[in-house]
């Protein structure tokens, strides 16, 4: 019988940096545009109380697109464009923080766990004001009654109206809540992402290195990555999920607790409450995972230093 063989991993050392930061950009874009109408559709869901608005994903996605056309659905979708910058913070501290742990521990797992989370750490201290400016323009159109700033009506060229809109809610946040209020979230972001991450890369590595001793030994390593990405996804998604709502309304609804945000939820809507915008976070995670593990892992291959591309099986 034919030994299965491990999935390599392509570490940090084995990269060629100027490659790898140039294809960067233009993968992190791609999926950004990719997934972004789901990232917006499940932070309303999680905003609204109980059904008010939608009853679901779906419903979500029909009303918007029928309402507010396709715009409506990459509203605030420019802002979260400067998040490139974190996106490329994210990857490279993931990197090198799995090389200096493996000094230590050669153990897979802990090295996974222990760079996605500080690699998350790094990132949302980048991207936490722009979530909070990104998420008020979400949430306009026909969830504006349930955010505490409504840009005014602008009329002019696309470019005109998103700085116009962008300025507007950045003015509001401003005179309210100062410069704090850019940060707001924050910890909660922290409770939220830190722990996605760190749970999300060592379930991928796993669900990986299981789908190669199911699979045929010549299945490229490339479509047993993609499947994995998916299934890590959606583990993460829904371990995480309660406090991805919790983040949601303290930045949207302008709370200053989180303990008492997360008390409130569970008192009006229960259980069922830290399941809002589950199914959408997932539907977004799953297409966003293939994505990203076919786009960083193919990223990765072409960003090989010379002398190892034909050592790494794909």
């Amino acid at each position: 019988m034919q030994q299965k063989r491990n999935i390599q991993i392509i570490e940090w050392e084995d990269l060629d940096k100027r490659k790898f930061y140039s294809f960067g950009v233009f993968m992190t874009m791609a999926i950004r545009t990719t997934v972004y109408p789901a990232t917006l559709i499940r932070t309303r869901l999680q905003v609204q109380k109980g059904k008010s608005l939608y009853t679901g994903t779906y419903d979500a996605f029909r009303k918007i697109l029928r309402a507010e056309g396709l715009r409506g659905l990459y509203r605030g979708f420019m802002v979260t464009t400067f998040t490139l910058i974190s996106g490329q913070a994210y990857i490279t501290t993931y990197e090198l923080v799995r090389k200096y742990v493996s000094n230590y521990s050669k153990d897979n797992t802990l090295k996974s766990l222990v760079a996605g989370g500080s690699a998350s750490l790094v990132a949302q201290s980048i991207t936490v004001p722009i979530d909070v400016i990104s998420q008020q323009l979400m949430m306009q159109g026909q969830g504006e009654h349930l955010t505490r700033f409504k840009v005014k009506p602008t009329v002019g060229a696309m470019h005109s109206v998103f700085f116009g809109q962008t300025r507007d809610i950045i003015g509001q946040i401003f005179a309210v809540d100062g410069i704090r209020g850019f940060n707001r979230g924050y910890v909660a972001s922290l409770l939220t992402y830190i722990p996605n991450s760190a749970v999300w890369w060592p379930f991928y590595h796993f669900y990986a290195e299981q789908l190669s001793k199911m699979a045929p030994s010549n299945c490229p390593h490339l479509v047993l990555q993609a499947m994995a990405g998916p299934l890590a996804a959606a583990t993460a998604s829904t371990v995480t999920n309660p406090m991805d709502i919790v983040r949601a309304r303290v930045q949207v609804e302008g709370r200053t607790s989180v303990i008492e945000t997360f008390n409130q939820l569970i008192r009006e809507e229960g259980f069922w409450g830290m399941t809002k915008g589950l199914s959408a976070r997932i539907i977004a995670s799953a297409p966003t995972a293939i994505v990203m593990v076919v786009g960083y892992e193919t990223l990765k291959k072409l960003s090989l230093r010379p002398e190892l591309v034909d050592s790494r099986h794909w």
